[in-house]
């Protein structure tokens, strides 16, 4: 049956199947054709038992006539959890299937449930964990910023954060224990820093690495841009000394902002800034949202940062717009 089954399997699309089910009819040949099946009544028999041991699904196994000639209806309903086969997850992407694995399973996983990265609870980190001056530092930016409510601002920091949504029980989410205001993110997570480096032509230099919490990563790597990194032509405006640096600091200020909140902090890199005579290149290990082509990126288009929880945080801090 599993042979039969193989051959009459088409190439679906799987998101589709996900949100809407399916169909699938045995007995039909390539061009639609009704041509029958053996054993039709065993197939009615094991057909539901087999899917439920391979898929842990419940499908409806209908027989079916056309022109005398019978055959084999399987309807699966849509399911709002993704479905293993085996106990592995298969993905397919045009005309390539994939078995997810590591970081992409989780990521499909809890996207499935609603869930980012940064929303999960981290067992082990509460609230006296986390860096105390990034705190201060945070509520002094979301008082300058007004994106914080009065009554919000007066709370304690364990207050602060329960009214923000930031943890769940006892727990921390990941973005808060881990990485926007714990002073040591890289405890939790390997390589959760920014690394710059000075090159000519394929030569490194020298280089820094900027480690603590992602508003401190944010803050240093910005000034060492500016402090170390590059050269401002100096001019005068009568006896005032004017400087003039290569590309304007709000500009690398929100790149830098950008990099550390939109990166994929389940992927063991760290964000890296190349700085060489004539540019500034970043790069950080990240991904477009599911669909998303660069055409679509670079047009017009909706807000979806790939850590909604983290974006937040910069927001009320009055680090970014929206």
């Amino acid at each position: 049956m599993e042979d039969v089954l193989a051959r009459r399997v088409p190439q679906v699309d799987l998101r589709l199947c996900e949100r809407k089910g399916g169909m699938l009819e045995v007995g039909r040949n390539d061009r639609g054709k009704v041509v029958g099946v053996r054993d039709v009544l065993r197939l009615l028999e094991e057909i539901p038992n087999k899917v439920q041991s391979a898929l842990g699904i419940v499908v409806d196994v209908n027989l079916q006539s056309e022109d005398g000639t019978e055959y084999v209806e399987i309807v699966v309903g849509p399911y709002p959890n993704p479905i293993s086969y085996k106990g592995e997850f298969h993905y397919r992407s045009g005309s390539t299937k994939q078995v997810l694995r590591g970081a992409e399973l989780n990521r499909f996983l809890m996207r499935k449930h609603g869930r980012t990265w940064d929303d999960v609870p981290l067992p082990g980190v509460g609230v006296k964990d986390l860096d105390g001056r990034a705190i201060d530092g945070f509520r002094r930016s979301a008082a300058a910023s007004e994106r914080l409510a009065d009554d919000v601002m007066e709370e304690s920091n364990t207050g602060m954060i329960e009214k923000l949504n930031l943890r769940e029980g006892r727990h921390l989410t990941e973005a808060r224990g881990r990485a926007a205001v714990h002073s040591t993110p890289g405890r939790f997570i390997g390589e959760a820093y920014v690394k710059i480096g000075y090159f000519r032509g394929s030569e490194l230099l020298y280089q820094d690495v900027i480690e603590g919490d992602l508003f401190t990563q944010v803050d240093r790597t910005v000034d060492l841009l500016y402090t170390k990194y590059t050269r401002a032509l100096v001019s005068y405006r009568g006896v005032s000394r004017v400087e003039t640096f290569p590309v304007p600091r709000d500009a690398i200020r929100e790149a830098v902002v950008n990099a550390v909140i939109h990166r994929d902090y389940t992927r063991p890199a760290p964000s890296q800034i190349r700085v060489y005579d004539d540019r500034i290149m970043l790069w950080n290990p990240g991904r477009l949202p599911d669909g998303w082509s660069l055409e679509k990126l670079i047009g017009n288009h909706p807000s979806q940062p790939h850590n909604p929880v983290i974006a937040n945080a910069f927001f009320r801090a009055g680090l970014i717009e929206a």
